[in-house]
């Protein structure tokens, strides 16, 4: 995956490109390896694009570590190596990590500041989230 974040972006294409998150996308809606060929006869159904262009994708997110590429009846087949909540997950804390490097004061209030205005009824949940970390951490030092 790369080091880059497109904050205008959408969802996946954040940290990936456009036409690399349709195709992941459309790798995952497939629930098993699948030849290149029926990925494109997919995706062209959302998204116009060549068979070539799909291929070079593919083997793009093979050479990120994003998918798979196993031979079976002498055709390609891919799979993503992550499920979709696994790789958002991944992806989540790739981007997290890079923006704390930044200044981390700062970082973390604004995210608080950003929860509270977009989700109010989720800044709860990321009180009880802190508490359970600090719980945690607090559990795994020696006593005093």
């Amino acid at each position: 995956m790369q080091d880059t974040v497109r904050l205008s972006a959408e969802g996946l294409a954040k940290v990936l490109g456009d036409l690399e998150a349709r195709v992941l996308r459309t790798v995952w809606s497939f629930d098993r390896p699948a030849p290149a060929r029926e990925i494109h006869e997919r995706l062209v159904l959302e998204h116009q694009v060549s068979h070539l262009t799909t291929i070079t994708v593919l083997n793009k997110l093979v050479t990120k570590g994003i998918l798979a590429r196993t031979t079976w009846d002498d055709l390609l087949h891919y799979s993503a190596l992550l499920r979709e909540e696994q790789f958002m997950k991944f992806a989540s804390r790739r981007v997290v990590e890079g923006i704390l490097s930044l200044q981390p004061d700062a970082i973390t209030a604004s995210f608080v500041d950003v929860v509270a205005e977009r989700r109010p009824e989720e800044l709860e949940e990321l009180a009880k989230l802190v508490r359970q970390r600090i719980r945690e951490r607090n559990a795994g030092r020696p006593a005093k």
